[in-house]
């Protein structure tokens, strides 16, 4: 049997998912529809797929799954999205939206000009636990470990350019050291408070941008002395301004969200 499913491609930062409502457009089984929709020869072409639905802990929750059907904690793109999507397709006239995650749940804080949200800011919590890591030879490098709800690896680099990503993310993404696999940064100090980084997601590879990983990359040049508190993270896709507070140890990640398009796709159940 087939449906007609309703969709909306949206982009943070070149972070791009594809969005559906489930409080209309339920799906059974989202891995299976994230691995097809999200291929570019044959699908709509994605980072993976986004799903807003119910929530009874907050105003709705969101879940995700990367383009090889695996499913995300969190996504601070994604987020910011959605709180484009909830406030413009009128499923709320909130400009703060409450948001149910795997890791939790997340404020987000919609900037306008008149009815259309330009950027957003999203709370994402406190990091969860941080460290050094080592490889013992097997890399030449330090890289510094640090959970936003999802878990990463930072690495700094004197040239990001030289850095064959590719290459090194899928070594990094599965090394025994990490199980449950990781996603992995590398950056490099370009300015003062400005941090040039590149990003291969766990399940996705190389993206454009990742909003946790741009904040696990804020945490870890802090921790490590080589910036301030508040960082422009400037990304293959684009810049996202993250402010870790020292009173409350929140970190807030403020960028635009934008819509690509609307479409529709059959769904084989």
């Amino acid at each position: 049997m087939a449906r007609a499913i309703q969709f909306t491609k949206m982009h943070g930062t070149g972070n791009d998912y594809i969005y559906v409502n489930t409080l209309r457009f339920p799906i059974a089984r989202p891995e299976k529809a994230a691995i097809e929709w999200s291929a570019y020869n044959t699908g709509i072409g994605s980072d993976g797929l986004v799903l807003i639905g119910h929530s009874d802990k907050a105003d709705f929750s969101m879940r995700i799954f990367n383009a090889d059907g695996s499913e995300a904690m969190m996504c601070g793109n994604a987020s910011r999205c959605i709180g484009k999507y909830l406030y413009e397709y009128g499923l709320t006239s909130k400009n703060v939206i409450t948001l149910d995650t795997l890791s939790g749940i997340k404020i987000l804080e919609l900037h306008l000009e008149g009815r259309t949200v330009e950027t957003v800011t999203v709370d994402m919590g406190v990091p969860l636990e941080t460290g050094t890591i080592d490889f013992d030879g097997e890399f030449p490098f330090l890289s510094t470990q640090v959970s936003m709800g999802n878990p990463h690896l930072v690495t700094f680099v004197d040239d990001i350019r030289i850095v064959n990503l590719s290459e090194m993310g899928p070594k990094l993404e599965k090394h025994p050291l990490f199980p449950d696999r990781t996603n992995v940064e590398f950056a490099q100090i370009t300015g003062e408070n400005t941090i040039r980084m590149r990003v291969w997601e766990r399940g996705s590879g190389i993206t454009q941008a990742c909003g946790t990983g741009a904040c696990a990359t804020a945490v870890a040049a802090h921790l490590t002395g080589r910036t301030g508190r508040t960082v422009n993270v400037v990304m293959d896709g684009g810049t996202l301004t993250i402010e870790w507070d020292e009173a409350t140890g929140h970190i807030s990640m403020t960028g635009p969200a934008v819509k690509v398009f609307d479409g529709t796709i059959e769904l084989r159940e």
